[in-house]
């Protein structure tokens, strides 16, 4: 096998190398094939499938530039519409499809439940978007996270309030009566179970934890709950439709808190700010996976990738969830290109040499994976919708805009 590599590869760079003094385009001589799943369908599409776009774009990248070793790249794709689905999807494409690694998956619950089939059937599972512990806490041996996780969310969420938020309302952070909010899923809980051991670490004041379905139809309790605590900061983790229910009702009912920090999910996303309305989101804070309005000095590629997506999907990018997830597999695909073969063990061996400084991708984040698989040089966005756009603020070196607030 190592022999027959070998020679595929010395033939195509002989080949490509003189197609190149030729002056005329190389093209990949095979296909190999990998799985792409994602909510496609159902609650969670939005981003489910603005996900997939960064995917596609990256893989779009790398083909134009001869595939990966030689082949073209060709995504199957599976739709992870609930947690059974994602199981019965990744049996499909590695049983049926016969893909040599599966990249998603965004949703946490999902990409957990379908990276354990990928485990026991020894195919490399990449996550580039779930940010709940479990996906990388497990001790797998075939599954790798690019994207920063809850932890990394939770401790931006913190330091960003006790930093730039507290001294902008001019007060000291542990005067501040704090409220925890998020959806009950592995995705919420992960982020709020950090937020309060950081918030604890920092000696804040938390007066309200709940936690609901993202499916909840009603939020008016919640909403009560913190107004009749008198809660000035409310972080609230959330998909998109329950971001939208608390805002609007927190709207309905007059709840005005010196700050509201979202955790990703709905608050990253140009849908949920038309849907609630721009003077009701105004002001309103996130941390997420880098946005758009970024410094580029701290992204490099970021604006050939706006112009790249622009030109493929014909609209702006509605979430940085695009272009996290085309960040990391970008660099995975140049990984595995860089590699040996596709068998799980070729693929292993080049995704664990990756080293890619903080800083050299158009999402900001360097690439290098440590213990537990998962990407020791990612991290989180501060952010603000502002007149209509949601800029970075925090931290300085990445921003474009200062903080504004209210009082």
């Amino acid at each position: 096998m190592k022999y027959n590599q070998k020679f595929r590869r010395t033939f195509i760079n002989s080949v490509v190398a003189s197609a190149l003094l030729g002056g005329i385009s190389v093209p990949a001589f095979a296909e190999v094939k990998f799985g792409a799943l994602y909510p496609l369908s159902g609650g969670l599409a939005l981003l489910g499938e603005e996900s997939y776009r960064g995917l596609e774009l990256a893989v779009d990248k790398i083909n134009a530039n001869g595939g990966v070793q030689g082949e073209t790249v060709v995504l199957e794709t599976g739709d992870a519409v609930d947690n059974n689905q994602a199981i019965g999807e990744a049996r499909r494409l590695i049983s049926r499809e016969d893909v040599k690694a599966i990249f998603g998956t965004y949703a946490s619950s999902r990409s957990i439940a379908a990276s354990q089939v990928a485990e026991m059937s020894k195919v490399p599972y990449f996550e580039l978007g779930a940010v709940a512990d479990d996906v990388t806490a497990r001790g797998l041996k075939y599954v790798f996270r690019t994207n920063p996780t809850a932890y990394h969310m939770a401790e931006t969420i913190i330091d960003m309030l006790v930093e730039g938020i507290a001294p902008e309302l001019g007060v000291d952070p542990t005067d501040l009566r704090i409220g925890i909010i998020h959806e009950d899923s592995n995705y919420g809980s992960s982020v709020g179970k950090h937020q309060r051991a950081f918030a604890e670490e920092h000696g804040l004041n938390i007066v309200v934890e709940e936690h609901y379905p993202a499916s909840t139809v009603d939020m008016s309790s919640i909403v009560l709950s913190l107004q009749e605590e008198n809660v000035d900061v409310v972080l609230q983790t959330s998909y998109q439709d329950d971001s939208v229910l608390f805002l609007r009702q927190a709207n309905e009912r007059d709840y005005r808190p010196k700050a509201i920090i979202g955790g990703g999910g709905g608050y990253s996303m140009t849908p949920t700010a038309d849907a609630v309305g721009h003077d009701v989101i105004d002001g309103v804070y996130d941390v997420d996976f880098t946005q758009y309005n970024i410094n580029p000095e701290f992204a490099p590629g970021i604006e050939e990738f706006v112009a790249a997506y622009e030109e493929k999907y014909e609209e702006s990018p509605r979430s940085g969830h695009s272009l996290m997830n085309y960040a990391g597999a970008l660099e995975l695909l140049r990984a595995i290109d860089a590699g040996s073969g596709f068998s799980a063990d070729e693929i292993k061996e080049a995704v664990l040499a990756m080293d890619v400084p903080v800083g050299a991708t158009a999402a900001g984040i360097g690439i290098k994976i440590g213990e537990n698989n998962q990407n020791e040089r990612a991290s989180m966005m501060g952010m603000q919708w502002q007149d209509g756009e949601l800029v970075t603020v925090y931290p300085e070196s990445a921003s474009v805009a200062e903080m504004r607030t209210s009082q």
